[in-house]
């Protein structure tokens, strides 16, 4: 059973959230620890946990996955359920709503399955709740009935794998994040493995890619695989409609900058909603601080599209710093888009000058 949350219509070509409907069906989703690329220390420390639950013919404890969108969390459920021979099952915090609904999905779980919770930030603390005696003692609590009538049934669950995956990590409740046996935090990858993780999915996709253009297409991926597969099917599509009579795609490093200059994806990875978000900061607030509110505000976006989209990245890279009074454009974001501190703002409209912005 597959559950999902509902996605937006349009979404930004970088945002590292989710697959665009419709985008090409071969899939490229490592399927083993060994083809997974980066994480080292991750991958090492996971497969002695796999291992050793084999051995002992149990249940893998329970695995929290945590970090910023599109750095494989989702994949390395897929990977754990394969790797112990499970199956998955999947759905989302949102789509948890009452405590039947996970009920329901916990009785039809056969034994060793893995249970796959994505967003568990989002899960209401109610359905929390019912959660815990699930996860330490494979039984569910529930309460049958209403008022003096209502009484309590504990119904047995089979030995099960939860593998949650969080983008907030700041936000679970104690008492659920010590549930988990295996807590892995993942990390922005480099330049290096993303060129790897290119050449790897050009190789699924049947397209052959100069080593400049996949540290190209590499450093301009956000640190995150998930943007760098996404660009390479654009830069495929160019690549194609050039030479369309060719049996082979073939992608130079002049195609890719020529592709990744069309779709306003900068030489740090910045697109024009990171450029706003910063230029914003900078012309307005004079470089800030300025809260969350404020900017989601100004530039009619979700307070959440900022947060889990724009600022990790934003804040890795060293345009962006948090305090406790707001965001702050660093020294870094003004040498990037060519300003000079206390520079006036330029008369017009703030994004005149902003390759792709919203009028």
């Amino acid at each position: 059973m597959i559950l999902e949350g509902e996605t937006n219509d349009i979404e930004r070509l970088i945002s590292p959230t989710r697959e665009f409907a419709g985008e090409d069906p071969v899939s490229l989703r490592p399927s083993h620890l060994k083809e997974f690329v980066g994480q080292t220390s991750l991958k090492q420390n996971l497969q002695v946990f796999i291992d050793a639950a084999k051995i002992r013919k149990e249940a893998l404890d329970h695995v929290l996955l945590a970090g910023p969108p599109g750095l494989g969390k989702t994949t390395l459920a897929h990977i754990i359920a394969r790797e112990m021979g499970a199956n998955i099952r999947i759905t989302s915090g949102p789509a948890i709503e009452r405590a039947g609904d996970l009920a329901a999905l916990l009785t039809h779980l056969e034994p060793f399955d893995v249970l796959f919770i994505d967003e568990i930030h989002r899960l209401p603390r109610s359905v929390e709740e019912i959660l815990y005696p699930a996860l330490e003692d494979f039984k569910l609590d529930l309460t049958v009935g209403e008022g003096p009538g209502a009484r309590s049934l504990r119904i047995d669950v089979p030995p099960f794998t939860l593998v949650a995956a969080t983008t907030r990590s700041g936000m679970l409740s104690s008492p659920l994040r010590s549930r988990f046996g295996i807590p892995l935090y993942l990390e922005f990858y480099s330049d290096e493995e993303l060129a790897q993780i290119v050449r790897r999915s050009s190789s699924i996709l049947e397209i052959e890619i100069e080593e400049d253009a996949a540290l190209e297409l590499a450093r301009r991926s956000r640190k995150t695989p998930r943007v760098a597969n996404r660009l390479l099917k654009r830069v495929r599509d160019f690549a194609q409609t050039e030479t369309p009579s060719s049996a082979k795609t073939f992608v130079t490093k002049k195609q890719a900058d020529y592709a990744l200059k069309q779709l306003e994806v900068d030489g740090f990875g910045c697109d024009p909603l990171d450029r706003r978000l910063l230029n914003l900061i900078i012309d307005q607030f004079s470089g800030g601080p300025v809260g969350i509110e404020t900017l989601a505000a100004s530039l009619q976006e979700e307070r959440d599209t900022l947060e889990d989209i724009c600022e990790p990245y934003l804040l890795q890279a060293g345009f962006l710093s948090r305090t406790s009074r707001g965001r702050m454009a660093t020294d870094k974001a003004y040498q990037h888009l060519g300003k000079k501190r206390g520079e006036a703002l330029v008369q017009g409209s703030l994004f005149d000058n902003e390759p792709g912005a919203r009028p």
